[in-house]
């Protein structure tokens, strides 16, 4: 995957992390929406999603924000 990185995280986009939960990335949005993730914002005003945030939300079991 084609993702950001700063000196100590990575990021990925809305469609990066679609695409890990075979969902559109609309629905990544909405859940951002609902607190089960925390986008950050880069200065053009694009959402990006931590990679450590979504690889938790990933696991079994994971219940974050329902």
């Amino acid at each position: 995957m084609a993702s950001t990185s700063t000196a100590a995280e990575t990021l990925y986009t809305p469609s990066e992390v679609a695409s890990l939960f075979r969902v559109d990335p609309k629905t990544v949005t909405r859940w951002a929406k609902q607190g089960r993730l925390t986008p950050i914002r880069t200065l053009g005003g694009h959402r990006r999603y931590r990679a450590a945030e979504v690889e938790q939300l990933l696991k079994p079991g994971s219940t974050r924000g329902e």
